[in-house]
């Protein structure tokens, strides 16, 4: 067999190679690479062709995107997968400080970024170009409450560019318009110890006038 053969079945081999990894992909997933070892023994060297073949899109450092195709271009990858990917978890809280807009209690910055509450990461982290604020934190509900973002909001107000005193003098007039007992609940569960002493004294002082009635 003559070099030209050699190289065109070694070529022929490498290519069968490639394609039993790209018939695992499915469009819309990210993929970590140690995802993608068991369906390829030169993983490193398909991943080059692939994002170099523009298949994968590299979102950060081993993390990729099969983007989906569109009549206007490759889509961005959700959400919800890239974090999913990036954690190896689905358990996380994503949310931004814009949120606390919402309470009317003063706070009317705007902020570049997502928080991402999980168990595993810490650290500001650039993903597919998008910024996201990861922190480790033991305890969060599956979704974002009025009631816990008045927490959030106590638990982050060194961070707030508003000023302190009037934010939070507004947070005690905003309790006395919600649930009492889902503000507790919400304190005890996912506030800090300083958001605790603050606020708990607050909700037992409105609780006491509710039975007082």
């Amino acid at each position: 067999m003559n070099l030209v053969m050699v190289e065109l079945c070694y070529g022929s081999i490498a290519m069968k190679k490639l394609n039993v990894l790209k018939r695992h992909l499915r469009p819309g997933r990210v993929y970590r690479r140690d995802d993608l070892i068991k369906w390829s023994t030169s993983v490193d060297r398909h991943l080059q062709e692939l994002v170099e073949t523009g298949t994968l899109k590299k979102l950060a450092q081993g993390l990729y995107h099969y983007p989906r195709k569109t009549v206007f271009g490759d889509a961005p990858p959700e959400e919800d997968e890239l974090l999913k990917s990036f954690l190896k978890d689905d358990r996380f809280l994503v949310t931004t400080p814009n949120a606390y807009n919402k309470l009317g209690v003063g706070t009317t910055q705007l902020y570049n970024k997502r928080v991402v509450y999980n168990h595993k990461r810490h650290g500001e982290f650039q993903l597919g170009g998008r910024k996201f604020d990861f922190v480790q934190k033991y305890n969060f509900p599956k979704k974002v409450s009025p009631e816990f973002l008045v927490v959030d909001l106590v638990n982050s107000l060194d961070k707030l560019a508003e000023d302190k005193n009037a934010v939070l003098e507004s947070v005690f007039e905003k309790l006395k318009s919600m649930d009492v007992s889902k503000l507790k609940k919400s304190v005890t569960e996912y506030g800090n110890t300083r958001t605790q002493k603050i606020l708990l004294p607050k909700l037992q002082n409105l609780e006491s006038d509710v039975y007082a009635y």
